[in-house]
C-alpha cells in the first residue's frame, strides 16, 4: 500500500470491512464479522510507492468471498456507487465473480459460490466450470 488512508477508504468504506486496529499511517488490520483481522494493510516498504509494472512477478489478485448473491449484489452496488471501474464480471457456473483494481492497482475479485447442487456437470458427473458474462444488471437488482 502506498497510502493507508486511501486503502482504508476502499477496503473499509467501499467494500465494508471493519477497521480493527490501526498503527498511524503505517498499518491497519481489517476484518469481516469482528475477527481480529482478515487483511493486513501496511506501508512498511511501500509508502508513497507506485504499483509494480505489468508483466512482473507479484500477487495476481485477492479473492473476497461473499456469503450469498444478495451480499455480492450489495458489494457491487457500493463499488458502482463509489465510481470504481470494473475490470470484468464472469459467471463461472460454480461461482459469480466481479473483478476490479484497488487504489494500489492490486487485482480484486469479489465473488460468491453457488450451492454445489447448482454447479454445471459434465456427462461423467464431474464439475464443469464455465466462463460466461455475468449479468450485472440482474445482480444489481438484488442489491435492494
Amino acid at each position: 500500500m502506498a497510502d493507508i488512508d486511501r486503502a482504508l477508504a476502499f477496503y473499509r468504506d467501499v467494500l465494508g470491512f471493519e477497521e480493527m486496529q490501526r498503527y498511524g499511517d503505517q498499518a491497519a488490520f481489517i476484518s469481516a464479522g469482528g475477527y481480529h483481522h482478515h487483511i493486513g494493510l501496511n506501508t512498511w516498504e511501500s509508502k508513497g510507492g507506485s504499483p509494480p509494472p505489468r508483466g512482473t512477478t507479484g500477487l495476481y489478485h485477492v479473492a473476497i468471498r461473499y456469503p450469498d448473491r444478495k451480499a455480492l449484489a450489495q458489494a457491487l452496488k457500493q463499488v458502482v456507487d463509489a465510481g470504481i471501474p470494473l475490470s470484468g464480471a464472469t459467471d463461472h457456473g460454480v461461482s459469480e465473480a466481479i473483478y476490479l483494481r484497488d487504489p494500489d492497482d492490486n487485482g480484486i475479485e469479489l465473488y460468491r459460490d453457488r450451492p454445489e447442487e447448482e454447479w454445471p456437470r459434465a456427462s461423467d458427473g464431474s464439475m464443469a466450470m464455465i466462463s460466461e458474462p455475468l449479468d450485472l444488471h440482474a445482480l444489481l437488482d438484488e442489491a435492494d
